[in-house]
């Protein structure tokens, strides 16, 4: 095992930095403790990997650092970034395929992004309307 472990997840235009380290189970989240993350569905979110292996993630401590995007998307970029990183600290394959079985997000960071805006229209699909009269 090696002493620290760098990560990143990715989600929208959210992007979270996790550090992971030994020490007796510690997880915060933009130096906010998991305990006390609001809203409770985010953190829940988050605690998704730590509940799948409870085993792993009590032996190490790990800080979270993410920006941009909304609530939800800053909880989805944070649990993949935690979850490459128990399985980068552990070096487990098992691990890593019981993550992929459970949810394919947890260890690949989601790519769509938003299309750009086009001429002729407020978006990047709606267009101004006709009218023939």
């Amino acid at each position: 095992m090696v002493d620290v472990i760098n990560t990143t997840g990715k989600r929208k235009s959210a992007v979270a930095r996790a550090v992971i380290r030994k020490g007796d189970g510690k997880v915060r989240i933009n130096s906010v403790p998991i305990d006390i993350y609001t809203p409770e569905l985010a953190r829940a979110k988050i605690m998704e990997p730590l509940g799948l292996a409870p085993e792993k993630a009590s032996g190490v401590n790990i800080d979270v650092n993410v920006q941009g995007g909304g609530v939800m998307g800053q909880a989805e970029a944070s649990r993949t970034a935690i979850a490459k990183a128990l399985v980068q600290f552990y070096k487990d394959e098992d691990l890593a395929r019981m993550f992929k079985q459970y949810d394919r997000s947890l260890l690949i960071s989601d790519p769509r992004r938003k299309l750009p805006k086009k001429p002729l229209g407020r978006g990047a699909r709606k267009k101004r309307q006709k009218s023939y009269r």
